[in-house]
């Protein structure tokens, strides 16, 4: 081979190398991970989606890539974070707190498969039925609201002479009104009186606790919203300084210091979500996944934040707990 052919070559091969680099590139397929929530106190949350990603073969890095969207507790971002991701044309969208990060999804693409984590997603207008979705959304239902007049009565059974126990609630949740219909359902059975308070900011939330006093209120119900997630220390140490029993709707706000929390593993949730975005890139249809529901509900107290307060747990509530925090 002559050395002027030679260069030619080489030169050819050089210049498709940058090129057949690209095309293996673009062949991972891209997640788009869209959260109401922010990243910090998301991360047990992404660890728990990777790792169900890694039980179906995928692995963040190495054979698919993910980009992260976070509203940080600002719902009305949402709906062009979702556009944003959709124009990146990623291959899947996962979708975590609640139900407006999955509607924001929805309204914004019929084509790309969808993976919900929310309360209730037949009543949220998510799918056609948990059996059945149809369309391109499925997910995992983790009953948050349903739990609710439960959440109550634990409450209730922990301060009994309580005469009024508030509900707090994010105005802006299409799940606040039917919160608070089922807690004062609830309470109307203890004949217990439920004022409602409402944040959805920061200072909102201060306001509320400050407004606790004036309420009487003996106890608190954190409404299962995933603005209050974001804002997990501030309700944390506010019912601390106004000592107010508190339960909230994660375990994570007990670990935090929260004196009491029931509700669904969200680790356990967010696993299962990672195992649906796998199946789904792999090819599967979410119309023919049913969407998940929890099976396990944890019921958390923290002894070390009863004895701040001056609470003596009852005997059979701790016998209830799956775990005690010492």
């Amino acid at each position: 081979m002559r050395r002027r052919e030679l260069i030619v070559l080489l030169g050819g091969w050089a210049a498709a190398r940058p090129l057949a680099a690209r095309a293996q590139l673009k062949a991972m397929p891209v997640i788009g991970f869209l959260s109401s929530r922010s990243p910090a106190e998301s991360a047990p949350l992404v660890a728990a989606f990777r790792q169900g990603l890694s039980e179906t073969g995928y692995v963040e890095g190495q054979n698919v890539a993910i980009e992260y969207r976070w509203a940080e507790g600002s719902y009305d971002r949402l709906p062009a974070l979702a556009a944003d991701l959709v124009g990146r044309k990623v291959d899947l969208i996962a979708t975590s707190g609640g139900p407006l990060s999955a509607l924001a999804a929805k309204n914004t693409t019929s084509t790309i498969p969808i993976v919900f984590v929310t309360g209730d997603p037949v009543e949220d207008g998510l799918v056609a039925s948990l059996a059945r979705p149809g369309g391109n959304l499925t997910g995992v239902s983790i009953m948050v609201i349903e739990l609710t007049p439960k959440r109550f009565e634990l409450l209730f059974e922990l301060i009994p002479q309580a005469r009024a126990i508030a509900l707090l609630v994010n105005p802006n949740s299409p799940e606040a009104e039917p919160e608070i219909q089922d807690v004062q359902e609830a309470a109307r059975a203890k004949g217990v009186r439920v004022p409602i308070l409402k944040a959805a900011a920061e200072a909102e939330i201060d306001a509320a606790f400050a407004s606790l006093v004036q309420q009487r209120a003996g106890a608190l119900v954190v409404g299962a919203d995933p603005f209050f997630n974001t804002r997990r220390d501030q309700l944390v140490a506010l019912a601390a300084r106004y000592a107010i029993p508190t339960i909230y709707y994660a375990r994570e706000f007990a670990a935090s210091g929260g004196l009491i929390s029931y509700g669904a593993s969200l680790t356990a949730t967010y696993r299962q979500v990672g195992i649906y975005a796998g199946r789904s890139l792999k090819g599967e249809k979410p119309a023919d996944l049913p969407v998940q529901q929890p099976t396990k509900f944890e019921l958390v107290i923290n002894a070390k934040t009863a004895k701040a307060l001056g609470l003596t747990v009852p005997q059979l509530l701790l016998a209830q707990a799956d775990e005690v925090i010492e």
